[in-house]
């Protein structure tokens, strides 16, 4: 229990002193380049993403830091010493860009199956339940989606033995850029937007219409570009954001809400099409079924990439 108290000791400033570095660096930049002028930096759903802002840094960071280090550990007993011992040797840059790379080959392959696999959807919806994106909005956050989310892009790093402090600039920064990606900004990056993704298409992965969700390599959309999965989207941004369920607008109810059954089934229709009297069935629509048709990756290569330019626009 005193662990706990001198974490959010130490906690609260670093939450505050986060809180307004955001705000100074993001909030100009939302009022100057606003992907949606009419949307208002504090609007509907700020007070619920402020909630998980210091939720995740006060509680959830804690104990996803502690579930880590206990798979680190693990790790010790599972990876060959000389597998270590061999990668230790290569240089400190070759070390980070191969625990990057394949922490986000992990990320891409966790994040489809999560809009894939009704049982990972419920605890990801929570994040999509968002009707407006900015800065703040990157925060809400399932705390279980986020550890396992971690995991999967930490999990290389903690396999080559890594530590914190020799990838924490780049953790950093790779945090401000998740941050930016869903900033209410409209602002093209160039090539960046391969490497290190861009707000356009992160917004549009956040469109209601789960039929035309693209871009989950949200860091590296270069693997969504090799997988099949890129989506330039043109044009302003007037699509609907959200998710189909009827979602709770609370901090407390979003996170019960996953583990509610009831939320994630519909009647069932008689014959004729009214609803059968106490009867349930997992809901059908289109929505869920673009989801469980999302999970199996096309074929790599060229061809697989062509075929999706001349389905969707240019690269």
């Amino acid at each position: 229990m005193t662990w706990i108290v001198a974490w959010v000791g130490d906690a609260i400033p670093i939450a505050l002193l986060t809180l307004v570095v955001l705000a100074v660096m993001f909030g100009p930049l939302e009022r100057a380049f606003a992907a949606r002028p009419e949307q208002r930096p504090w609007r509907e759903g700020s007070a619920v993403d402020l909630a998980f802002f210091f939720g995740q840094y006060l509680v959830w960071s804690a104990l996803a830091l502690l579930a880590l280090d206990q798979v680190r550990l693990a790790l010790g007993d599972v990876v060959p010493a000389g597998w270590r011992q061999g990668a230790a040797a290569w240089p400190l840059a070759a070390q980070v860009m191969a625990a990057v790379v394949l922490g986000d080959l992990l990320v891409y392959g966790w994040h489809r199956a999560c809009h894939a696999v009704p049982v990972l959807w419920r605890f990801h919806a929570v994040h999509h339940s968002a009707e407006r994106l900015d800065w703040l909005a990157a925060h809400r956050e399932h705390p279980l989606d986020g550890v396992t989310t971690q995991l999967a892009q930490n999990l290389p790093a903690m396999a080559l033995g890594l530590s914190l402090g020799e990838v924490g600039a780049l953790v950093v920064f790779r945090g401000m850029w998740g941050a930016f990606i869903h900033s209410n900004v409209r602002l093209d990056v160039g090539w960046l937007r391969y490497l290190v993704g861009a707000p356009a298409l992160h917004h549009h992965h956040h469109a209601r219409d789960a039929a035309r969700v693209m871009n989950y390599a949200n860091l590296a959309p270069w693997i969504d570009v090799v997988f099949g999965t890129y989506e330039r989207p043109t044009g302003p941004e007037t699509y609907a954001l959200g998710v189909p369920e009827p979602a709770p607008r609370g901090y407390l109810a979003l996170l019960a809400w996953p583990f509610d059954s009831a939320s994630w089934r519909s009647p069932s229709l008689g014959a004729d099409g009214d609803q059968a009297s106490g009867a349930y069935e997992p809901a059908t629509n289109a929505a869920r079924a673009a989801r469980r048709s999302a999970l199996p990756l096309p074929p790599m290569g060229s061809r697989a990439i062509g075929q999706v330019a001349q389905r969707r626009g240019s690269l």
